[in-house]
């Protein structure tokens, strides 16, 4: 205890003590084993002082570019005979075991008017299928296809589920009850997010959440790389022979997990990391864009607001119709397992690769009566790490980005109904459409309306010769 109190009082923290002689044992060694996990506080809070005063400059550049052609691959330019290979590659990958597939599921569905975990959430389809479950036929049938592909092979998908602490219990809870939707138990495996704490404004100070608790966030999604680091995930991978990560988020209805046309494609060109995204919409969608920096000839995400509205508007001279930088960052990735054992030491040890970035927020917390407020404006500060904030980490030769069509691999659920994307209202209607353009290419006849296709029917469309010359309904469940 002696040595807790010492650390935070060099890093000026000792308010976080004035109650403690009043605490019960329970309450007194619940924060100190919160504290605990706080290794060098003096100089987290450097670290976010820091943080704080370059924040705006961060990102900052006159020089974003496209990536070079070398880079850089789109379902709508290559050709069938690329795609056979990338995909055969991809199945062979699966079908040997050499795939493994982190989902990033940490959130709640606080928006869309749900505590539940935002995996758990159902769009509305005819099955009632959640986001989990919508995933989870996604592998059983990739396995299938992969076992098909490579008579006499077992595949087994290992799905790595990052949760946090909100949400962690009631996740595993909605995978054994729904039987893991199909899966083997041991083929699931769940693992917690970090936290950060948070901070007062002018970053300071830690804030109390009550006398024996401070308040904390969870770290952001760049906060994978520790968690996969401390909870022995990477070490799992190496013990099951996982040579290849797909990684994705919970929100997107329209997820290929474990595409084999895009693992074979990082696999084929020997990528260290590669990403997938989709064609912006317009210059004015707000979203975060793949590009090169080409003062540093390093690949980077920047944000809307990074670049000027006449870069935003600026058209391909190749092809007037689309933008000249229209990569849209979907959080969609492919790792080398190796690579990850590499580099996750330098990235997690390293503001330079995953800097803090400051948000100010309604923090809950004591006031300095030690009162429990809930503040009407922003009181505080959360810090989070972003994923991409590693891109320019990777070689720009071993740098890959696969674009693919948003109709058939995007539409994520991130608003409540009555805005006008990413809704529980988009992402039915887009998994739906998909599902009913697929039965139509293979000479189905819908009578009016939209029907479901599930997961373990068919992954991309394939499989469906047996809805020739029958008709169906809406709402019908094939």
């Amino acid at each position: 205890m002696v040595s807790i109190v010492e650390k935070f009082r060099a890093a000026k923290q000792e308010h976080l003590f004035q109650y403690y002689d009043g605490l019960s044992s329970e309450e007194k060694s619940q924060l100190v084993a919160q504290l605990s996990a706080i290794d060098e506080p003096e100089k987290l809070v450097d670290v976010v002082k820091q943080s704080m005063e370059f924040s705006s400059a961060r990102g900052k550049s006159s020089s974003f570019t496209q990536l070079p052609d070398e880079c850089y691959s789109s379902v709508f330019d290559i050709g069938q005979e690329d795609k056979q290979k990338y995909r055969g590659i991809g199945l062979d990958a699966i079908a040997h075991n050499r795939v493994g597939v982190v989902l990033m599921a940490g959130g709640q569905g606080t928006r869309l008017g749900s505590s539940e975990p935002k995996g758990c959430y159902n769009v509305g389809l005819p099955s009632s299928s959640s986001l989990f479950q919508i995933q989870a036929e996604k592998i059983l049938r990739i396995q299938q296809l992969a076992q098909q592909e490579h008579p006499g092979s077992s595949p087994v998908l290992h799905w790595y589920i990052m949760t946090s602490g909100p949400t962690r219990d009631s996740t595993e809870s909605f995978f054994a009850q729904h039987k893991y939707f199909g899966l083997k138990e041991e083929q699931v495996h769940f693992f917690n997010q970090g936290t950060l704490p948070c901070f007062s404004l002018d970053g300071s100070k830690i804030l109390l959440k009550s006398k024996n608790e401070i308040c904390e966030s969870p770290d952001g999604n760049g906060g994978l790389y520790k968690a996969l680091a401390h909870n022995g995930i990477l070490d799992d991978f190496e013990k099951r022979g996982i040579k290849h990560i797909h990684m994705y988020c919970v929100d997107n209805s329209l997820v290929k997990v474990a595409d084999p046309l895009f693992l074979g494609f990082a696999v084929d060109k020997k990528f260290d990391l590669a990403t997938k995204v989709v064609r912006k919409r317009d210059a004015n969608e707000s979203v975060g864009l793949i590009v090169l920096d080409e003062e540093k000839r390093k690949p980077c995400v920047i944000e809307y607001s990074e670049i000027s509205s006449e870069l935003a508007n600026k058209t391909d001279p190749n092809d007037s119709s689309r933008l000249f930088l229209r990569a849209a960052n979907i959080v969609n990735h492919y790792y080398s397992v190796d690579f990850l054992r590499k580099m996750i030491p330098q990235w997690i040890s390293s503001q330079e690769h995953l800097p803090f970035h400051i948000a100010k927020k309604k923090i809950p917390s004591l006031n300095e009566n030690g009162e429990f407020v809930k503040p009407s404006s922003p009181n505080g500060i959360k810090l989070e790490q972003f994923i991409f904030d590693v891109f320019p980490s990777v070689g720009l030769s071993k740098f890959g980005c696969f674009e693919v069509d948003r109709a058939d691999e995007f539409s994520p659920l991130k608003n409540a109904d009555g805005a006008p994307n990413d809704t529980p209202t988009t992402c039915r209607n887009s998994y739906l459409a998909l599902g009913t353009q697929w039965v139509k290419d293979n000479g189905g006849i819908i009578d009016n309306g939209l029907v479901e296709v599930r997961g373990v029917t068919s992954y991309a469309g394939e499989g469906l010769s047996f809805v020739k010359g029958k008709t169906f309904k809406d709402g019908d469940i094939l």
